[in-house]
């Protein structure tokens, strides 16, 4: 099932989200209803509280070389630890429930995570690339922290002013369309 992702300035997207305790039936729905919307919404990474679920679950599933997006690729990350953040690189990031917006973001260059499957197997990665990027921006969703805190106060400044406009455009756009409907009805 695709789930509604939420989008900033929501106040849900800043909770601090649980420790999963129990891999039952009702995770193992959540982490393929995640991975339906993910696709759907045209995402690499989504964590469970972007869809309204104060838990410590994501998923990742990156593009392979020949430009898929293959299921088999895909990451599930439960209760996740980092071990070791090493290096910096930077690169551009963007988010589902931050949505037509992107900024560059400094970021550790190399991870370690320790883990937990869908089934509570430990586990343990190492990644470097797109990959440490998205595990770490999905893990700051678990946090509770978008990517916009840590692109500098300019851009953030910039970001809001953008942000407020769009949305008084959609607002009026909205306002507009339900006129014509309602001239329509007459």
């Amino acid at each position: 099932m695709i789930l509604e992702i939420l989008s900033y300035p929501n106040k849900k997207l800043y909770e601090v989200s649980s420790e999963v305790v129990e891999f039952d039936e009702k995770l193992h729905e959540l982490l393929d209803d995640m991975y339906e919307t993910m696709i759907a919404k045209e995402g690499i990474g989504l964590a469970a509280i972007q869809v309204g679920v104060a838990k410590r679950v994501l998923i990742i599933n990156l593009v392979n070389e020949e430009g898929i997006q293959d299921k088999t690729d895909l990451l599930e990350v439960i209760n996740p630890k980092f071990e070791l953040k090493q290096g910096e690189c930077v690169y551009q990031e963007g988010c589902l429930s931050v949505p037509g917006f992107y900024e560059d973001v400094k970021r550790a260059e190399f991870v370690k995570v320790s883990y937990q499957d869908r089934f509570g197997n430990a586990q343990s990665i190492e990644a470097d690339g797109l990959l440490a990027i998205a595990l770490q921006h999905e893990n700051d969703h678990l946090e509770g922290h978008l990517f916009i805190e840590k692109i500098g106060f300019n851009k953030r400044k910039r970001f809001d002013k953008e942000y407020k406009e769009a949305q008084k455009t959609s607002s009026t756009k909205n306002k507009s369309e339900r006129k014509i409907r309602h001239q329509d009805d007459k």
